[in-house]
């Protein structure tokens, strides 16, 4: 098995831990009514836009999310929580030197020795879901776990559910499919995305990601038999029908919608295997992005 389908595969097991966990740091993950901004890249970011909504949905005070490099300047918060798998990322580096001595920061990382330990004001370390893989799964995963649970939204089913979709086999046909798409509302707008990633850097997928709504408004223009649909979450009335109108293959979560991430992520390394490519080595990639001195 591949580092990627290894790490998938833990992933019960991390998020329950994880859990056990975020007890501990409550203190430095947001108090009810601040204003927070939660960044990333890449996947990091993705879950961010995932916990931006949770959160807020929950009323539990504003908040955004944003790639580290295009995080504003000139907005007022009362803390950065920055999620960076590897601890090295140049861009949340760069942006939690320019908020020291200014705005209460944490980082939630996989590995505690790295410049992340120094550069942050608080510090959650994951150690136990770091990978070996390229391609994030359980980092990423554990994160949000990590913040659904200090948010009061985490619970044992999604846990559950997790095992169920490393258990049951995926749909018939998938990995056949030219093209996919998913879909999200709300929270899950950031799954749609990450999944989304997963299938272009396991298998150089031609995929795409966009809220439920908003599919009608042109991409379903480019549906086709060969395309797959996914729904990660409860679809909006109607969507499923049109969808397969295009003979496109529609398929809506009956997971927790995490867990659903979770097969998409099984998704992209079978897809990998049909094509005979190696989802520890995807093009182009490496598992940081470090950029040289400017």
């Amino acid at each position: 098995m591949s580092h990627a389908e290894n790490e998938l595969m833990s992933q019960p097991e991390c998020w329950a831990r994880t859990a056990e966990l975020a007890a501990r740091y409550k203190d430095v993950l947001s108090a009810p009514g601040e204003r927070v901004a939660v960044v990333g890249c890449g996947t990091s970011f993705f879950m961010a836009q995932a916990v931006a909504a949770l959160r807020e949905g929950a009323g539990l005070g504003e908040t955004d999310a944003f790639a580290a490099s295009e995080f504003p300047a000139a907005r007022s918060y009362d803390r950065v929580i920055a999620l960076t798998r590897s601890g090295t990322t140049t861009e949340v580096l760069d942006l939690l030197a320019r908020l020291r001595g200014s705005v209460p920061n944490t980082a939630i990382t996989a590995d505690p020795a790295t410049p992340v330990m120094s550069a942050a004001d608080d510090l959650v370390v994951l150690d136990f879901a770091d990978e070996q893989s390229v391609v994030q799964t359980r980092f990423a995963t554990s994160a949000l776990t990590l913040l659904r649970t200090h948010l009061g939204l985490h619970t044992e089913q999604a846990v559950a559910d997790a095992r169920t979709a490393l258990a049951e086999p995926l749909p018939e046909g998938l990995v056949e499919c030219s093209q996919f798409t998913f879909l999200g509302q709300g929270w899950t707008n950031g799954l749609a995305q990450e999944a989304a990633l997963k299938m272009r850097e396991a298998s150089l997928s031609w995929t795409e990601a966009y809220p439920a709504m908003e599919y009608r408004h042109g991409p379903i223009s480019i549906s086709t038999d060969t395309t797959a649909t996914w729904m990660l979450g409860t679809a909006p009335a109607g969507l499923a029908e049109e969808v397969e109108a295009t003979g496109a293959r529609w398929i809506e979560g009956t997971l927790d919608p995490l867990a659903e991430l979770v097969r998409a992520q099984r998704l992209a390394v079978a897809v990998a295997a049909f094509r005979g490519l190696d989802p520890d080595q995807p093009r182009h990639l490496r598992r940081s992005v470090v950029l040289d001195a400017r």
